[in-house]
Formats: C-alpha cells, structure tokens, sequence
C-alpha cells in the first residue's frame, strides 16, 4: 500500500503540478511550484520518519549524497550538459531504493540552482531527475547485475531528461502543448541530449563500481533503508 502511495505521488501528483503550473502560471511562481515539488518528494521519508528511528541517519546519507551531486555539477559547470547528476542519483537509487532516487535527483536540481540560476525550468528538471531516480530503483536488480544494462539505461535517461526539458521548453514558449514545436526543440537540443547520453556512460563507469560498494557497505554497517 505504501508503495502504491508513494509511486502515485511521485509520478503523478508531482508531474501534474509541474506541467499545470507551467501551464496556468507560465513564467510566474516557478519558485513556489519548486517548492511544492520538494516537499512533495520528502514526503515518504517524512512519512518514515514518524514511524523508525534510523531514518534520520538515511536522511543525513542523503544530504551528504546530494551535496555531492550538486558539487559535481558545479564541478563541470564549464562543459554544458556534462554533468555527474544523473549518474550519482542512478548510484543512490541501486543501493538505497526508488524513492531515495527520487529525493536525491529532485533537491539535486533545487540545491545546484541557487549556484546556476532558478526559473520556471527548476520544476522541469527536479522531475526529470528525480523520475530517473524512481525507476533506477525499479529496475535495481537487473540493472545491478550487469553493466551494459547499466549504461544503456544511463544513456537512456540522458534521452530522457533531454525530452522532459523540451517539453518545458514548448509549454514556454507556446503556452500550450504543440506537437510541431516540441519536434523543432528537440531537433534543436539533440547535440546537447548527445552529451547527457554520453556522460551519463562515463560517469556511470566511473563511479558505479566504488561509490555503490561504500553505499552498500554503509547500508548494510548501519542497517538503513531496510
């Protein structure tokens, strides 16, 4: 039941606020909508939280996991769309579950935003993430097993990320969702999807094998997200 809650919540509720703000508001109260989406993603750890004492020690493993993803992401702020943030949120989600996932990829936009700039994007691209980091941890076991699977689902959700954004991009600039332009955005943002395919690969193979084995072994040491 819990389950069912949670995956209603992060795939439905969350997305219809972000496109019904980006809809209703256009340009306006992004900065509220940002903050709904936030609370809206902490709320199954919020909900833990009241019933299991180890939960602020996952929440601590998490703040220390986003820090690090926004760090990175200002890290290589030079080379546009090469950036670790899918890759570490996969990373959390293999170990720690969906709906860390979820959080992590989320407040990893919000948090890195105040360095790189809010506006009516900031909603688009902590649902984005945060959904690649829901179904990483969906898709946990096969994808834990072998590392092709791995990066064919890193390159497949720099795909994904890149198309979520153009439909920001349309519904701000058409105000509505027009097929013709959503076609011409993506044509337009293809070099750019290229690069967060191709990073998601090199990051994935770079940090999957020792951040998920400390990720695992502090799982297990302290006995979190059981």
């Amino acid at each position: 039941m819990k389950k069912a809650v949670t995956i209603i919540l992060l795939c439905v509720l969350i997305p219809a606020v972000v496109i019904g703000g980006a809809i209703l508001f256009r340009d306006r109260f992004y900065t509220w909508l940002a903050v709904l989406v936030a609370i809206l993603s902490c709320v199954p750890f919020l909900y833990a939280f009241e019933r299991r004492d180890t939960t602020s020690k996952e929440l601590m493993v998490l703040a220390v996991m986003i820090a690090l993803s926004v760090i990175g992401r200002i890290v290589f702020a030079g080379i546009p769309g090469f950036k670790p943030v899918t890759a570490i949120t996969i990373i959390v989600a293999l170990s720690f579950g969906g709906e860390a996932g979820f959080l992590v990829g989320s407040l990893s936009a919000a948090v890195s935003n105040f360095y790189f700039g809010h506006g009516p994007w900031t909603p688009f691209q902590m649902f984005a993430w945060g959904i690649i980091g829901l179904l990483a941890g969906l898709l946990r076991k096969p994808l834990q097993k072998s590392r092709i699977l791995l990066c064919v689902f890193g390159a497949l959700a720099g795909i994904a990320y890149s198309l979520t954004m153009d439909v920001w991009t349309v519904l701000w600039s058409e105000g509505t969702f027009v097929l013709k332009g959503y076609l011409a955005a993506i044509a337009a943002a293809f070099p750019q999807t290229v690069v967060y395919a191709v990073s998601n690969v090199v990051f994935l193979l770079l940090l999957a094998g020792p951040v998920g084995k400390k990720l695992e072994r502090i799982k297990k040491k302290e006995g979190l997200f059981q």
